[in-house]
C-alpha cells in the first residue's frame, strides 16, 4: 500500500506525497503529477500499481504550496473549483517539487521517469523538457498543445482518448504530428480521465491497455 510521506524541496518547502516501493530492487522510479482534483486516493493507487510492476513510485501534492491537503470532488463544481485552483501552480515551484521527488527516488535507482494526468500531464511534459529524466509518460495532458515549442529530453509516451472533451482530437493530432518520433496511442471511444476508475469517464479496457503499454515502455528504456 502507498504511504503518505513528507518530502523537502530545495527552497525548504515541505510537501506531502504518496509513495510506494516494490518488494524487490526497483527497476526504476516514476513520479506522477496530479490532475486538477489534487492528490486524490487515485494517485496512491497508481503508485501501488507501478510498485507492483517493480517501480518505486511517488506522487507529490503540488497544491500544498497554496493550501495543504486540498482535494476537489469529481463532480461539476469540483471540476470548476479545481480548474480555478490550478492557476496557483507556477513553473518554478512545480519544478522544485518535482526535483525533490526525483532526488527521493534516486535513493533507489538512477533511472527516473516523469508522468502525470490532465494538468499533471502537461506539467510532466514541461518537466521532461526542463529537467533531466530518462522517460516520460503523458496521460491526456490537457495543455500540451499550448507548449509545442518545448522539446522533451527523454523518450516520451502519450496516451489520449479520441472522445476527450478537454483535448479534442484535432489538438491530439496536432501534438502527434509535431512529435512524430515519440510513441503515441489514441484510444477509440475513450474520453478524458479514462485511466481513473474513480471517475465516470473511466474506460476499463483502454485503461488496462494504457497501463500495460506504459509498463512495457518503461521496461524497454530502463531494464
Amino acid at each position: 500500500m502507498a504511504e503518505s510521506i513528507s518530502v523537502s524541496a530545495q527552497d525548504g518547502h515541505q510537501l506531502s506525497a504518496w509513495y510506494a516501493m516494490p518488494n524487490r530492487k526497483p527497476k526504476g522510479g516514476i513520479i506522477f503529477l496530479q490532475a486538477i482534483y489534487g492528490l486524490t486516493t487515485h494517485l496512491g493507487d497508481v503508485c501501488d500499481w507501478y510498485s507492483q510492476a517493480g517501480y518505486a513510485a511517488i506522487a507529490p501534492a503540488t497544491y500544498d504550496r497554496t493550501e495543504r491537503g486540498k482535494v476537489f470532488g469529481y463532480d461539476a463544481s469540483g471540476a470548476a473549483e479545481g480548474m480555478a485552483f490550478r492557476e496557483n501552480l507556477k513553473e518554478q515551484t512545480v519544478l522544485l517539487d518535482v526535483s525533490a521527488c526525483h532526488n527521493k527516488l534516486t535513493e533507489h535507482s538512477k533511472n527516473i521517469a516523469i508522468s502525470g494526468f490532465c494538468t499533471g500531464g502537461t506539467w510532466a511534459w514541461v518537466s521532461a523538457s526542463k529537467l533531466d529524466f530518462d522517460a516520460a509518460v503523458i496521460f491526456y495532458g490537457s495543455d500540451v498543445h499550448d507548449h509545442l515549442h518545448l522539446q522533451p529530453k527523454c523518450p516520451t509516451l502519450f496516451h489520449y482518448g479520441d472522445d476527450d472533451h478537454v483535448v479534442p482530437i484535432n489538438l491530439v493530432d496536432q501534438i502527434r504530428t509535431t512529435f512524430p518520433k515519440e510513441e503515441f496511442h489514441v484510444y477509440t471511444g475513450a474520453g478524458h480521465a479514462f485511466y481513473n476508475p474513480e471517475q465516470a469517464s473511466h474506460d476499463a479496457k483502454a485503461a488496462e491497455l494504457a497501463h500495460q503499454r506504459s509498463i512495457n515502455f518503461l521496461d524497454r528504456h530502463f531494464v
